[in-house]
Protein backbone atom coordinates (compact mmCIF):
# COMPACT_ATOMS: atom_id res chain seq x y z
CA UNK A 1 0.00 0.00 0.00
CA UNK A 2 1.48 3.02 -0.81
CA UNK A 3 1.12 5.96 1.66
CA UNK A 4 0.53 9.55 1.75
CA UNK A 5 4.49 9.83 2.73
CA UNK A 6 5.48 7.56 0.22
CA UNK A 7 4.30 9.75 -2.75
CA UNK A 8 5.68 12.86 -0.99
CA UNK A 9 8.78 11.25 -0.77
CA UNK A 10 8.50 9.73 -4.32
CA UNK A 11 7.66 13.55 -5.23
CA UNK A 12 10.75 15.13 -3.71
CA UNK A 13 13.35 12.35 -5.01
CA UNK A 14 11.87 13.63 -9.01
CA UNK A 15 12.17 17.03 -8.03
CA UNK A 16 15.87 16.07 -6.62
CA UNK A 17 16.38 13.95 -10.03
CA UNK A 18 15.16 16.96 -12.25
CA UNK A 19 17.18 19.61 -10.06
CA UNK A 20 19.85 17.86 -10.84
CA UNK A 21 19.15 17.44 -14.59
CA UNK A 22 19.43 21.30 -14.36
CA UNK A 23 22.36 21.32 -13.18
CA UNK A 24 24.19 18.56 -15.33
CA UNK A 25 22.72 21.30 -18.35
CA UNK A 26 24.10 24.36 -17.01
CA UNK A 27 27.00 25.56 -18.64
CA UNK A 28 29.99 26.31 -16.26
CA UNK A 29 30.52 29.94 -17.26
CA UNK A 30 26.59 30.54 -16.79
CA UNK A 31 27.41 28.71 -13.19
CA UNK A 32 29.97 30.76 -12.49
CA UNK A 33 28.56 34.37 -13.24
CA UNK A 34 24.84 33.06 -11.42
CA UNK A 35 26.26 31.84 -8.44
CA UNK A 36 28.52 35.26 -8.38
CA UNK A 37 25.37 37.12 -7.93
CA UNK A 38 23.64 35.38 -5.82
CA UNK A 39 27.23 36.33 -3.50
CA UNK A 40 26.95 39.79 -4.38
CA UNK A 41 22.98 39.88 -3.79
CA UNK A 42 23.71 38.09 -0.31
CA UNK A 43 26.74 40.78 0.42
CA UNK A 44 24.12 43.42 -0.39
CA UNK A 45 21.33 42.03 1.95
CA UNK A 46 20.88 44.42 5.04
CA UNK A 47 20.03 41.46 7.86
CA UNK A 48 23.05 40.00 6.47
CA UNK A 49 25.75 42.83 6.89
CA UNK A 50 24.01 43.63 10.55
CA UNK A 51 24.66 39.82 11.49
CA UNK A 52 27.69 39.41 13.54
CA UNK A 53 27.72 35.34 13.77
CA UNK A 54 26.41 33.28 10.17
CA UNK A 55 26.00 30.15 10.19
CA UNK A 56 27.25 29.32 6.15
CA UNK A 57 27.64 25.89 4.48
CA UNK A 58 29.70 23.99 2.66
CA UNK A 59 28.31 23.04 -0.67
CA UNK A 60 27.54 19.62 -1.63
CA UNK A 61 26.29 18.59 -5.12
CA UNK A 62 23.35 20.31 -6.64
CA UNK A 63 23.46 23.62 -4.09
CA UNK A 64 24.90 26.92 -4.62
CA UNK A 65 28.23 26.96 -4.20
CA UNK A 66 29.92 29.15 -1.17
CA UNK A 67 33.66 28.43 -1.50
CA UNK A 68 33.80 32.99 -1.69
CA UNK A 69 31.11 33.27 -0.16
CA UNK A 70 32.85 31.80 3.83
CA UNK A 71 35.74 34.03 2.15
CA UNK A 72 34.04 36.70 2.36
CA UNK A 73 32.56 36.76 5.03
CA UNK A 74 35.57 37.23 6.79
CA UNK A 75 36.95 39.85 5.35
CA UNK A 76 33.45 41.35 6.49
CA UNK A 77 34.37 40.77 10.40
CA UNK A 78 31.91 37.94 10.70
CA UNK A 79 32.35 35.12 12.95
CA UNK A 80 31.58 32.55 10.93
CA UNK A 81 29.95 29.27 11.78
CA UNK A 82 29.87 25.34 9.96
CA UNK A 83 28.00 22.71 10.51
CA UNK A 84 29.75 19.38 11.31
CA UNK A 85 27.48 16.30 10.01
CA UNK A 86 27.24 12.95 12.55
CA UNK A 87 25.92 10.88 9.90
CA UNK A 88 24.89 7.97 12.25
CA UNK A 89 22.75 10.18 14.71
CA UNK A 90 21.28 12.27 11.64
CA UNK A 91 22.52 15.31 13.69
CA UNK A 92 24.55 18.01 12.97
CA UNK A 93 26.57 20.52 15.30
CA UNK A 94 27.56 24.13 14.35
CA UNK A 95 31.11 24.90 15.09
CA UNK A 96 32.62 28.36 14.80
CA UNK A 97 35.63 28.26 11.99
CA UNK A 98 38.59 30.92 12.51
CA UNK A 99 40.67 29.59 9.16
CA UNK A 100 38.73 28.19 6.36
CA UNK A 101 42.02 27.09 4.72
CA UNK A 102 43.46 25.46 8.23
CA UNK A 103 40.14 24.36 10.18
CA UNK A 104 38.43 22.21 7.81
CA UNK A 105 38.81 18.57 7.40
CA UNK A 106 36.94 16.12 4.71
CA UNK A 107 33.73 15.08 6.60
CA UNK A 108 31.27 11.78 6.14
CA UNK A 109 29.50 13.45 3.85
CA UNK A 110 32.45 13.58 1.29
CA UNK A 111 32.36 17.56 1.69
CA UNK A 112 34.68 19.97 3.87
CA UNK A 113 33.35 20.50 7.28
CA UNK A 114 34.78 22.19 10.81
CA UNK A 115 37.70 19.90 12.67
CA UNK A 116 36.52 19.10 16.22
CA UNK A 117 39.94 19.55 17.37
CA UNK A 118 40.22 22.89 16.17
CA UNK A 119 37.21 24.53 16.31
CA UNK A 120 34.38 25.03 18.84
CA UNK A 121 31.00 24.13 19.28
CA UNK A 122 28.51 27.36 19.27
CA UNK A 123 25.13 27.56 20.53
CA UNK A 124 22.05 27.67 18.12
CA UNK A 125 20.70 30.20 19.90
CA UNK A 126 24.02 32.59 19.43
CA UNK A 127 23.38 32.56 15.55
CA UNK A 128 22.33 35.68 13.84
CA UNK A 129 21.13 34.50 10.44
CA UNK A 130 21.52 31.20 9.21
CA UNK A 131 22.37 30.60 5.49
CA UNK A 132 20.60 27.44 4.42
CA UNK A 133 21.54 24.85 1.59
CA UNK A 134 18.74 23.02 -0.82
CA UNK A 135 18.76 21.36 -3.48
CA UNK A 136 14.66 22.79 -4.17
CA UNK A 137 12.55 25.24 -2.83
CA UNK A 138 9.26 27.61 -3.76
CA UNK A 139 8.33 31.13 -2.98
CA UNK A 140 6.74 30.06 0.10
CA UNK A 141 9.97 29.03 1.67
CA UNK A 142 9.35 25.50 1.23
CA UNK A 143 12.50 23.36 0.98
CA UNK A 144 13.97 20.25 -0.16
CA UNK A 145 17.28 19.12 0.67
CA UNK A 146 19.46 16.00 0.62
CA UNK A 147 16.63 13.71 2.11
CA UNK A 148 18.88 13.60 5.71
CA UNK A 149 16.70 16.31 7.60
CA UNK A 150 19.79 18.01 8.86
CA UNK A 151 18.22 21.13 8.55
CA UNK A 152 14.89 20.23 9.20
CA UNK A 153 15.90 19.27 12.65
CA UNK A 154 18.14 22.49 13.31
CA UNK A 155 15.82 25.29 12.01
CA UNK A 156 13.49 24.67 14.86
CA UNK A 157 16.07 25.07 17.30
CA UNK A 158 17.00 28.78 16.07
CA UNK A 159 15.79 31.86 17.91
CA UNK A 160 12.86 32.87 16.40
CA UNK A 161 14.70 36.21 15.42
CA UNK A 162 17.07 34.65 13.54
CA UNK A 163 16.58 34.51 9.72
CA UNK A 164 16.97 31.58 7.87
CA UNK A 165 17.88 32.71 4.08
CA UNK A 166 17.82 29.82 1.43
CA UNK A 167 20.17 30.46 -1.63
CA UNK A 168 19.12 28.83 -4.63
CA UNK A 169 19.01 29.45 -8.73
CA UNK A 170 15.89 30.35 -10.41
CA UNK A 171 16.10 27.09 -11.95
CA UNK A 172 16.02 25.09 -8.68
CA UNK A 173 12.37 27.30 -7.67
CA UNK A 174 9.60 24.66 -8.10
CA UNK A 175 6.11 25.74 -8.14
CA UNK A 176 5.48 23.72 -4.70
CA UNK A 177 7.30 21.80 -2.45
CA UNK A 178 5.59 18.65 -1.36
CA UNK A 179 5.87 19.45 2.35
CA UNK A 180 5.75 16.76 5.41
CA UNK A 181 5.14 17.43 8.90
CA UNK A 182 9.06 17.56 9.77
CA UNK A 183 9.90 19.63 6.74
CA UNK A 184 11.08 23.62 7.79
CA UNK A 185 10.53 27.09 5.48
CA UNK A 186 12.94 29.23 5.50
CA UNK A 187 12.05 33.19 5.63
CA UNK A 188 13.91 34.40 2.48
CA UNK A 189 15.35 33.12 -0.62
CA UNK A 190 17.88 34.86 -2.48
CA UNK A 191 18.66 33.83 -6.03
CA UNK A 192 20.56 35.58 -9.35
CA UNK A 193 17.27 37.43 -10.17
CA UNK A 194 15.75 38.42 -7.16
CA UNK A 195 15.27 38.22 -3.36
CA UNK A 196 11.86 36.43 -2.42
CA UNK A 197 10.24 37.11 1.24
CA UNK A 198 8.07 34.18 2.24
CA UNK A 199 4.53 34.77 1.18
Amino acid sequence: MVTLMDEVREKKQEIRNEIAAFFDALDDEVLAANTTIIENRLFEFANFLESKIVMLYVNAENEVGTQNIVKRAFEYSKIVVLPAFDPARSTMKLMKVDNPDKDLTMGPRGILEPNPAKCKTVPLDCIDIAIVPGIAMDEKGGRIGSGDGYYDRIIPDLPMTTRKVGLVFEGQLVPQVPMESHDKHVDIIITEKRVIYKI
